[in-house]
């Protein structure tokens, strides 16, 4: 006992004098790039408990002693240790860390470590991105991530595109991806109205902090309804607190014309006619020299503009900006003008308890729609004409009834085209836009129990939007002058989820769980209505009007488990209800499963040099889908009948008819139900040698049963002769691989290179209403231009999906076509639709991109390419004008000009159904080039320049005989040409 008593007096007397061995550590801890403070990071002495956090101003005071090791910690950045040798107001620089940055990533409510993730998905942020004159979020990503296809409707400004990921789910149905929002899932595709172009343009690229795809079904099935086709979250940028920072992004573009469609010119169109045509045909040749594409097209100008304000005062972070884009496309008046707000405030309260979050995005565009008809007008008109001609007082040269001079060629005669620049200048088609997407999102980490948090999450999505147009009085076709129509459509969309989250580390049993839970509701309202003003005859003419309502209702549920921070299990589960099904097949349910090993965790790998990340994972899950279009599919409606189909009931008191306009009924299909895909997928991620080459791949499988397929109605069936059906199955395979490498990687010199490559393949393996693999199958699928309702495509069990439906072509000994002789593939005697087949496809065997940056001190190079393999086109503008009938029909009133192609066939009638149009569409594009400086503290400490210089669509390798390869469907007929693009970029930070 009285040793103890020994002891206790020692520590007693030895108390005082740690106590005065003891100093006050003070300073200030700032971003090393801008020198701002940085408040919240965490100072603490290596080792110990003993540690504090950085005040507002980034101030911090710590009790430490000579020789402490002191850590100072911040996310997103590097960890920094300094020695305390009795240092005073030091000031702590930390630099910003992208791997941290990158390690969490969005997912569906929530987001998740990317080391902790189980599900397939791909980040692309900000440095990422691709570069020059872009509108949208899809241009940003495209050829970035494995799996996902996207090819641009046409080089107009701010052009929609069609976007695949692992090549949709469906065949009638909607096959664009789910899009959210900062938490506001948009409507399909996009959202888009009336005046406006790509529906994602509404939101500024310079706005947009990281672009996350979701690829399988335990990655989307969260989402449920309309994730079938995969979900692409897109995240803006958010303040930080500090002194109000101020970003300029600004670039100037300058687009020309690539390339042009081969047409005959004038000398070679005069032989021609003279050739093959009759003396009244020769008679009409004109003496100009006129090349109608280029009198089309132009060198359009652009510019963006962006300015960012960001900063944060006490618990008050913001950000908002401002955007101007005025681009003009090489059509001639092709204009897209768009002014953007975006803001966002985050507040935090109650100690961080309660988070408050707003975010809006607002849009205004104005858009000059040229005529594209103007683009296959002046492939096919007479090149011998003047672009003038005021003979009759229409100011451009058009073809006239010979029989009346003053009347143009009746409207019947599809194939006389009109004065290419006379449907551009004379017939104008313009639109507005207004777009505001927003939400108020509330997070509540419960006092007592501060593992559980609470989620309010209320947003909305309204657009309103006009398109409108008019027509010269003194246009040809005289019963379109002086017209002018108007369409006016709405869309409301709004969004409530409430859920509940729980997290919270078992360590006795070293387990973390991540549990959400809870409920989701939105609904769609569309208003259209439209109407023509019909100057000559002084009538309005009404047109279609509607007002339709969608509603989605869900309930959902996921749990994470992470075992010993190796073993990941995740599993949820989703119950949609959807307006559009009758209510006896109005709910579904979308479960999913998903296990991952991180095997560089074992034992055997931990201390590993070589290899950093290894981990395995595996996935299940179903997805619906219920976008058809069709708001009404199962609900039996009647439709007042037109004038036309009045029925006279009498007479009135002074004998004038009485007629009643009688009721139709729509068709409807009470047996409609719900889409489903089911999704297995495996994939591999890896990091190696200090994560200077890092990958992933995939290997996935998807069937998509009761195929909602809008097809022909048995005869004596249905009030319509098509409607909606669930007929049919599809299984689609696919393998992705994607790397990242970095050779060099130092202070000064950093060089990356990257690439992704996805094969795939998909079949129809049901169709009900096909009986065997003999029968035509769906056959009214890819019209095209030329004749009447000709089709070339086709769905049928055993076959790709769209695959093209033609006949086989024979060829002479010297490999020319020969016409109208076709191989009689059953052998009968005589070539009709009997003999016609399945040939090659419009979807790519594989498709890839690869990219890389170079960076030497303040220069950095930027390089990306796309391409695919396996991909064929059916190509119209051959098939249309690559004939003598077309260009000299019979009739004798008008000349049309000819493909270049007709001099390799010397074909008189056109073959639309010939395999030769078919054309092999494989290519490899340079994508984009980027070449730039930063010029650090050009203005000023911490005031930021960097100057860029950009081609975009710099070159194509192809074989393939139109002017791009890249058509969506496969259907190649008169593309908007993909200009070549130069921008010269500047960006100032301060």
């Amino acid at each position: 006992m009285k040793t103890i008593y020994n002891k206790l007096l020692l520590l007693v007397l030895l108390f005082p004098l740690s106590i005065l061995a003891q100093s006050t550590f003070t300073g200030t801890v700032l971003d090393q790039v801008s020198n701002q403070p940085i408040p919240g990071v965490n100072v603490v002495v290596e080792g110990t408990q003993n540690g504090t956090s950085t005040d507002f101003d980034g101030k911090f005071s710590l009790n430490v002693k000579k020789g402490d090791n002191i850590v100072f910690s911040y996310i997103g950045y590097k960890n920094y240790t300094l020695v305390y040798t009795a240092q005073k107001d030091i000031a702590i620089r930390l630099q910003e860390d992208a791997s941290q940055l990158d390690e969490v990533v969005v997912i569906g409510y929530g987001s998740v470590k990317k080391k902790d993730a189980t599900g397939s998905l791909t980040t692309i942020s900000t440095e990422d991105f691709n570069r020059g004159p872009l509108v949208s979020a899809d241009q940003l990503i495209q050829g970035k991530v494995s799996g996902l296809q996207i090819i641009n409707g046409g080089g107009a400004p701010g052009e929609g595109a069609q976007i695949r990921i692992r090549s949709g789910s469906s065949l009638s149905a909607e096959n664009n991806p789910l899009y959210v929002v900062d938490g506001v899932p948009l409507d399909n595709g996009g959202g888009g109205v009336q005046g406006g172009r790509n529906p994602l343009s509404a939101i500024n690229q310079n706005d947009i902090e990281s672009v996350t795809v979701l690829k399988d079904a335990s990655a989307t099935a969260i989402y449920g309804s309309r994730a079938s086709n995969g979900v692409i979250i897109i995240t803006t940028k958010k303040g930080k607190s500090g002194d109000m920072k101020v970003h300029y992004n600004a670039n100037f573009s300058v687009g020309q014309v690539s390339d042009y469609v081969e047409v005959l010119n004038s000398k070679q169109f005069s032989d021609f006619v003279m050739l093959q045509g009759s003396p009244a045909q020769q008679a009409l040749l004109g003496t100009a020299n006129t090349d109608w594409q280029k009198e089309i097209y132009r060198t359009a100008l652009g510019t963006d503009h962006n300015v960012a304000f960001s900063g944060g005062v006490d618990n008050i972070n913001y950000r908002a900006s401002v955007g101007y884009s005025d681009l003009s496309g090489i059509l001639k008046e092709d204009n897209f003008q768009r002014v953007t707000l975006n803001t966002n405030l985050l507040g935090k309260f109650f100690d961080n308890h309660l988070k408050v979050e707003f975010t809006n995005k607002t849009s205004s565009n104005k858009n000059n729609y040229s005529n594209r008809e103007a683009i296959g007008a002046a492939v096919s008109f007479d090149p011998t004409q003047n672009v003038y001609d005021t003979t009759y007082g229409y100011d451009y040269f058009q073809w006239l009834d010979f029989s009346d001079p003053n009347v143009a060629i009746p409207n019947q005669e599809v194939n006389a085209s009109r004065n290419p620049l006379s449907l551009i200048e004379q017939k104008t088609n313009k639109g507005t836009q207004y777009r505001s997407i927003g939400n108020v999102q509330f997070d509540y980490k419960l006092h007592f129990l501060p593992e559980l948090k609470a989620v309010a999450n209320f947003g909305y999505d309204y657009s309103s939007g006009k398109g409108y147009g008019s027509t010269a009085a003194n246009y040809v076709v005289s019963g379109q002058r002086s017209s002018n129509y108007n369409n006016l459509e709405e869309k409301k969309n709004r969004v409530m989820d409430l859920y509940l989250n729980y997290n919270k580390t078992f360590d006795a049993i070293k387990t973390n769980l991540d549990f959400t839970g809870g409920y989701n509701y939105q609904n769609f309202n569309y208003i259209n209505s439209s109407f023509v003003n019909d100057v000559v005859n002084n009538v309005v003419i009404p047109g279609n009007s509607s007002n339709e309502t969608v509603n989605l209702q869900s309930v959902f549920a996921r749990a994470i488990f992470s075992i010993n921070d190796k073993y990941l299990l995740t599993g949820s589960i989703r119950r949609d209800g959807s307006s559009r099904f009758s209510e006896d097949n109005r709910w579904g349910n979308f479960p999913s499963a998903a296990i991952a090993w991180k095997i560089n965790e074992e034992s055997i790998l931990k201390d590993s040099k070589i290899i950093n990340d290894l981990k395995l994972r595996a996935s299940w899950g179903i997805t619906g889908q219920q976008e058809i279009g069709k708001r009404y599919p199962t609900t039996p409606l009647y439709l007042n009948s037109t004038e036309t189909a009045s029925y006279q009931i009498g007479y009135d008191a002074s004998g004038v008819p009485v007629y009643l306009q009688p009721y139709r009924p729509q068709p409807y299909n009470l047996n409609l139900k719900w889409e489903e895909t089911k999704q297995l997928n495996i994939g591999l991620d890896f990091g190696l040698f200090d994560n200077r080459i890092t990958g992933t791949a995939e290997v996935y499988k998807k069937n998509s049963n009761d195929l909602i397929v809008f097809t022909s109605n048995p005869q004596g069936v249905g009030f319509s002769n098509a409607d909606f059906y669930n007929i049919g199955d599809m299984e689609f395979k696919g393998i992705e691989l994607s790397m990242d490498v970095y050779p060099v990687r130092t202070d000064n010199v950093k060089w990356r290179i990257g690439g992704n490559i996805t094969f795939q393949d998909s079949e129809v393996t049901k169709l009900n209403l096909v009986q065997s693999a003999d029968s035509q199958g769906l056959t009214d699928v890819g019209g095209i231009s030329g004749g009447t309702g000709n089709y070339v495509q086709n769905h049928q069990v055993g076959f790709a999906p769209f695959s093209f439906y033609v006949l086989e072509q024979t060829y002479d000994v010297n490999g020319a076509p020969v016409e109208g002789v076709y191989v009689d593939r059953n052998q009968d005697g005589q070539i009709n639709e009997n003999d016609l087949y399945r040939y090659k496809k419009p979807a790519a065997d594989f498709y890839y991109g690869f990219n890389t940056d170079f960076q030497y001190k303040n220069f950095d190079f930027n390089m990306s390419w796309r391409g695919s393999y396996g991909n064929y086109n059916y190509n119209n503008v051959y098939s249309n004008f690559g004939n003598v009938s077309t260009s000299l029909p019979g009739n004798g009133n008008y000349l049309n000009n000819a493909s270049t192609n007709v001099l390799e066939t010397n074909f008189v009638s056109p073959q639309y159904a010939s395999d030769y149009y078919v054309q092999d569409a494989s290519f490899l594009r340079l994508d984009n080039v980027t070449l730039g400086y930063s010029f650090p503290n050009a203005l000023g400490e911490g005031k930021n320049l960097r100057l860029t210089g950009a081609v975009q669509n710099v070159f194509i390798i192809t074989d393939y005989k139109g002017i791009d390869p890249e058509v969506s469907g496969g259907i190649d007929n008169n593309l908007y040409p993909r200009p070549r693009t130069y921008t010269l970029g500047l960006n100032l930070n301060f």
